[in-house]
């Protein structure tokens, strides 16, 4: 989706990746706990609490953080999308205000490329209820996140579609590019900082490694290493 619904040329494309690239916390994780224990007490902190600590066995087993995306969602099951997206917007107001919410050095670095006319794209595995707050704060001008499937109002605990993991944020550049079909991959900077972001940043020419991952680092020809 587009956010800031700005008409000013665009002279570049920027991804960034949002959890541990652009903020310090893992979204989907931290709101799970926030939203369902704000709103039912402890009966929701327990429900919370089970499915992070089934997601964890998941992941130590060797599922792929596609499956984890995807079975983060069914945990949203039944729950309003109007009320998911108020408390989503709330999450990042009082974890804003907090103080230690972005990563200074990312959050430096897409400000000064928004100055210099470029379109900031968030690409994560995170949602709109999440992801649209942040992008409007930092002037990010599109958000790609993975679609939780809602009707009736009511989130179904399915995923439309491929979760923005991995190759899903391949898909992400590509799509964009055909969108701005006058900005080269070449011209375009990636942010990240995990190896499932290592399909975007190699679709870009001046790929960037936030934090210390030298394995990513290593993986990704040009990649520059941006500081926590």
């Amino acid at each position: 989706m587009s956010v800031t619904g700005s008409k000013s040329p665009v002279t570049q494309l920027v991804f960034a990746d949002v959890d541990e690239t652009l903020i310090r916390p893992k979204s989907v994780l931290d709101f799970l706990e926030f939203y369902f224990a704000g709103r039912y007490g402890a009966e929701g902190a327990r429900h919370a609490r089970q499915t992070l600590d089934e997601l964890a066995a998941m992941m130590e087993a060797g599922a792929t953080r596609n499956d984890g995306n995807r079975f983060y969602y069914r945990a949203w099951r039944g729950q309003p999308a109007a009320d998911v997206n108020a408390w989503g917007a709330r999450w990042f107001a009082e974890r804003r205000a907090g103080g230690d919410f972005y990563v200074p050095a990312t959050r430096a670095a897409l400000r000064r490329h928004v100055a210099e006319g470029a379109a900031v794209v968030l690409v994560s595995g995170s949602f709109s209820a999440l992801l649209d707050p942040i992008a409007v704060d930092i002037g990010a001008r599109h958000v790609r996140g993975t679609r939780p499937e809602i009707r009736d109002g009511l989130h179904t605990g399915a995923v439309i579609g491929t979760s923005v993991i991995g190759e899903g944020k391949r898909a992400v550049v590509r799509g964009l590019l055909r969108d701005y079909p006058h900005i080269r991959a070449a011209d375009c900077y990636g942010y990240g900082d995990h190896v499932s972001d290592l399909p975007m940043l190699t679709e870009v020419g001046h790929p960037v490694v936030v934090g210390n991952n030298l394995r990513l680092l290593s993986a990704v020809p040009g990649a520059v290493m941006l500081r926590r």
